[in-house]
């Protein structure tokens, strides 16, 4: 997959006048990892709570160059993304995962050719309930996030389009 070429202070210096209504951005408290500073692409999304089972199956599928939102609560308590997941994503084409919650095994996050984005690390995985919901809009820091919107992050930060800037 090739790196886009955009950057979301450019984004946003475009979209002033939609912000609020079909452009969001998303507060700066998401770290980096993965290979990728830079990804964007349609948004898939699940919501879940401790329990990483939607996740797995979601990057299990074809990603198509799509983002991954999970809203995961911003629990700080268990991990929804771990290495074996994340190789998962890029084996099957996925350009990026935003994590309002928390990852874990840094060392292979770090080697996986994909962006992601979540609130910190925690070395504890999740219980396996099969409990979730995948492609319903969820609300990721105080920000509503629908499936089909366009994700772009960069080093400034992450924005949110109901329609593709590129």
């Amino acid at each position: 997959m090739t790196t886009p070429n955009f950057s979301t202070c450019d984004l946003c210096d475009a979209q002033l006048a939609r912000v609020g209504t079909d452009f969001q951005v998303l507060p700066p408290v998401f770290l980096h990892w993965g290979l990728r500073a830079a990804f964007c692409g349609p948004v898939s999304t699940v919501q879940c709570h401790e329990d990483n089972s939607r996740v797995r199956e979601a990057l299990a599928t074809p990603g198509e160059g799509r983002v991954l939102v999970v809203d995961g609560g911003a629990s700080l308590r268990r991990a929804l993304v771990g290495g074996n997941i994340a190789v998962s994503a890029v084996k099957n084409g996925w350009s990026g995962i935003v994590v309002n919650g928390c990852v874990r095994d840094v060392a292979e996050l770090q080697a996986c050719d994909i962006g992601i984005r979540a609130l910190g690390l925690v070395p504890l995985p999740t219980e396996k309930r099969g409990a979730g919901l995948r492609d319903v809009p969820v609300q990721i820091q105080g920000q509503w996030v629908h499936p089909g919107d366009w994700l772009y992050a960069d080093a400034d930060g992450i924005v949110v389009s109901r329609q593709p800037l590129l």
